[in-house]
């Protein structure tokens, strides 16, 4: 019998067989087997839910490519196959192959666990990220945050996961999200932030500034929302009570940090998570990382999407008023159908 047939936690992804990026495979693998060695390693049992979405004709599909996982193993996967003929019903399919966060939620109903962390495919947990997560002491109530940082994508997947770790440390690029430290502070890149001599001083004053910071504005700007969509993380029911993402047929950007504002503005509490307490992320190509801001506004006419400032508005407003965002229909995830899914123990 599989050792998480009664999961602590749903990990939910959105992927398909499209070498997206160019290495696509290969991400996904050092995903999946990173998750396969660190269930085991701290014994915490996990689902992984892998929504694959708008299969392409013609290629294998997801489970027939990626890693299996056997009874001993403290993690379960179970891949549910959302079909073309569902995307092409939604506006902009032809110019999107994916609707990311539609994808996730389709992964929320459908989780098994008491807690749900939505994430990405080409992401690789530190060990004192899951040592975390194994204490079982998440709740209901909190939505958790934890940096991403950037690493090359020269990482190799014939390397131990040890081995992969050890080189993610070593070879930070970028750290995205906020320190768990000063969280208050809506900038952390100034001269004070470099130097860890300031460190108890900035400690000091993010405390300061909470006990009178109460403004919407204020509860806007303590919000992480730096990468938010590769890792948030609450309970069940508290994304069920949130609707998980907007439905949104648009590009994904921004509408993962609508999950957030959603939380805050619902009354859940922000934890963020220790600088260690990270994901590696495996950089690649056709993502939103661009070399220079014109590169960025090619790719932005391309593709429908929301724009920031419009988010950021609403935000206040929903934070004031204790709002929703009252966008998605009832069965929002496809709840009401009965989706093709292939589990793996």
């Amino acid at each position: 019998m599989s050792n998480s047939k009664n999961p602590y936690l749903s990990i939910v992804a959105a992927s398909r067989n499209d070498n997206h990026g160019g290495d696509m495979l290969k991400r996904m693998r050092v995903f999946v087997l990173g998750l396969i060695h660190q269930c085991n390693k701290f014994k915490l049992p996990c689902e992984l839910i892998m929504v694959e979405w708008n299969p392409i004709a013609g290629e294998k599909l997801l489970h027939e490519v990626l890693p299996s996982v056997t009874a001993k193993d403290f993690l379960s996967i179970r891949y549910i196959v959302v079909p073309n003929e569902l995307h092409s019903k939604l506006q902009f399919s032809n110019k999107l192959p994916l609707f990311q966060m539609i994808a996730k939620n389709v992964g929320i109903r459908r989780a098994s666990a008491d807690f749900v962390l939505c994430t990405n495919v080409d992401l690789l947990f530190s060990d004192e990220l899951f040592e975390r997560l194994s204490k079982r002491n998440l709740q209901h109530g909190n939505f958790y945050r934890a940096n991403r940082c950037d690493i090359p994508n020269t990482i190799q997947e014939t390397w131990t996961i040890d081995e992969q770790l050890k080189f993610c440390k070593a070879n930070i690029k970028l750290r995205n999200g906020k320190n768990a430290d000063y969280s208050n502070f809506a900038d952390t890149q100034g001269f004070l932030f470099k130097y860890p001599v300031f460190i108890p001083l900035l400690k000091v004053l993010s405390k300061v500034k909470a006990s009178y910071a109460k403004s919407s504005l204020d509860k806007l700007n303590t919000l992480d929302f730096d990468a938010c969509g590769d890792f948030t993380l609450m309970s069940k029911q508290n994304w069920i009570d949130l609707q998980g993402y907007p439905e949104l047929e648009i590009y994904s950007i921004h509408i993962d940090s609508m999950g957030i504002i959603a939380a805050s503005a619902f009354g859940l509490k922000q934890v963020i998570f220790s600088g260690e307490e990270c994901s590696y992320h495996i950089e690649h190509s056709g993502g939103w990382e661009f070399k220079n801001p014109i590169d960025r506004i090619h790719f932005y006419i391309k593709f429908p999407m929301m724009d920031w400032w419009t988010v950021r508005q609403a935000g206040l407003y929903m934070i004031e008023n204790k709002a929703k965002w009252n966008l998605n229909k009832e069965d929002w995830g496809f709840n009401n159908l009965t989706l093709e899914e292939i589990q793996l123990q």
